[in-house]
């Protein structure tokens, strides 16, 4: 099983729009195989592709797409009262905040509205474009569930917070506020963290990581008026090994995934490994693409330059660090899941 990030004409078309984006999500949510379905690779290898285009289309489309696959691992999830339809463009937002906090309330008054929200939900994605969106609310003082919500209800208000990212600028992610916002319950307590698929999601994302930096490295082989020089082509040289052993990684997990090894503490820690491999490749490519090619490239081309901030932010998705304890942590309790 090979890896590649493929490129995709359609991505390039939409690229640093995020409304073209969302419809290209909505198109590739209904023909891109789902994680864990026997085609993790085509899936991963796709958003690989998206990522080594456009990152802004990247990061756009992955959410949708990971709602789509969070709703079939739900099973039986009624969204018709939503008004869900094949228009709809969803977001995933999981994020905590401090000072903030989005509360979910049974009511018991049989109007039918059954579960509502209310409060605030911080780092909401493109809120202001999507529709829909599957939302982590709290239950209880320490219990959290996973809820599907309209976006476009009068409950709900998309702040006007500043963004003032300089990489992914056109993904705005700014507070939500619901009040008394109708919401479907999507899996039980505790089910969106603890489901095989949450650790399935977080490799995806990795996967545009790769792809992100497939570009970069594609800018650094490409010909230009001036040729790489001996320590140019040492830069390349070690960045293909790099990436090969990355894209070697992401295929080994995609069959993994498929054939039942990557469920329960095993996916989480499959998850943690290729996020940091992934990561920590992206950032020696991106540290040495700019080593090898100057300021130049930085300043007199927007793609380029575009790709190295979008990188640079989207990689913060990984905890560094703190990831790399949560590791170890996994180890010592699962000794049986290092391979080595």
């Amino acid at each position: 099983m090979t890896f590649a990030a493929p490129t995709l004409p359609e991505a390039a078309a939409a690229a640093g729009d995020p409304v073209a984006a969302l419809s290209l999500a909505r198109e590739l949510g209904a023909r891109l195989p789902l994680p864990g379905q026997g085609d993790s690779v085509a899936l991963w290898s796709a958003l690989a592709g998206l990522g080594a285009t456009d990152l802004t289309v990247a990061r756009s489309v992955e959410p949708h797409l990971d709602a789509v696959a969070i709703l079939d691992q739900a099973g039986d999830v009624d969204v018709a009262a939503l008004g869900v339809d094949g228009a709809s463009t969803w977001g995933v937002f999981a994020a905590e905040g401090p000072g903030v906090r989005l509360e979910a309330t049974y009511d018991t008054t049989g109007d039918g509205r059954d579960w509502t929200l209310t409060g605030t939900k911080p780092w909401c994605s493109l809120a202001g474009l999507l529709t829909h969106a599957l939302v982590t609310a709290w239950t209880g003082p320490e219990s959290r569930r996973l809820f599907a919500v309209r976006l476009t209800g009068p409950e709900v208000t998309v702040t006007d917070q500043p963004w003032q990212a300089r990489g992914l600028s056109a993904v705005t992610s700014v507070p939500v506020e619901m009040a008394g916002a109708p919401a479907v319950p999507v899996g039980d307590d505790g089910w969106y963290l603890t489901r095989p698929g949450f650790a399935w999601g977080g490799i995806g994302v990795a996967a545009i990581w790769y792809g992100g930096s497939v570009g970069l490295a594609r800018r650094l082989a490409a010909p230009s008026s001036r040729r790489l020089d001996q320590i140019g082509e040492a830069h390349l040289g070690a960045v293909d090994a790099i990436l090969t052993a990355a894209g070697t990684l992401l295929a080994d997990a995609a069959a993994r995934v498929d054939d039942g090894r990557a469920d329960g503490p095993a996916g989480a820690a499959l998850a943690l490994r290729v996020r940091q491999v992934v990561r920590r490749a992206a950032e020696e490519v991106l540290d040495r693409s700019q080593h090898a090619l100057g300021p130049g490239p930085l300043v007199g081309e927007a793609e380029h330059a575009a790709r190295v901030a979008d990188l640079q932010l989207y990689l913060r998705q990984e905890h560094a660090e703190r990831d790399q304890a949560a590791l170890g942590r996994h180890l010592v309790d699962h000794p049986e899941d290092a391979p080595w």
